[in-house]
């Protein structure tokens, strides 16, 4: 089965679970993401030919949302908290050391696909500053002798 083939089939699925309702955009291409951690050019224009809506009214949703991204994203998610609580504590210095050992810019994913590195403004855990947040895990008290050693704990 051709990689496009296989796109169709996966989004078709996608699109009976909600009887392929235009109504469903938004929750179909959560479940588009779910399904391949990003939402792939193919999969976004199968959607489109699928519900009859336009190509840009889906890409539209697809980047007016941030939860959605159009690039694909590692196994892991790391948010490093740059809020004043976590800055004023080194977080900018810990997102250094982040890039540094993942060998990535903030915003991208590590060439493996294992890590996908942001910076987001605050993740409400003042207290606990600096903060990282991985796959929705809170890590606080993070230094940048942490950094490495908090790595090596993903797969």
């Amino acid at each position: 089965m051709s990689e496009l083939s296989a796109v169709k089939e996966t989004i078709s699925s996608i699109l009976d679970r909600y009887d392929r309702d235009k109504s469903n955009l938004i929750a179909i291409l959560q479940d588009v993401q779910a399904e391949y951690n990003y939402l792939p050019r193919e999969a976004i224009a199968e959607v489109s030919q699928a519900l009859d809506i336009p190509l840009s009214q889906v890409f539209s949703v697809a980047t007016f949302f941030r939860a959605f991204s159009l690039k694909p994203r590692g196994r892991h998610s790391v948010h490093v908290c740059l809020g004043t609580a976590c800055h004023v504590r080194g977080a900018a210095s810990i997102l250094q050391q982040m890039e540094k050992e993942m060998n990535v810019c903030c915003g991208d994913t590590t060439e493996d696909k294992k890590f996908t590195l942001e910076g987001v403004n605050c993740v409400g855990a003042c207290a606990l500053g600096p903060v990282v947040v991985v796959d929705g895990e809170y890590i606080g008290h993070v230094s940048v002798n942490k950094v490495k050693p908090l790595l090596e704990n993903y797969d």
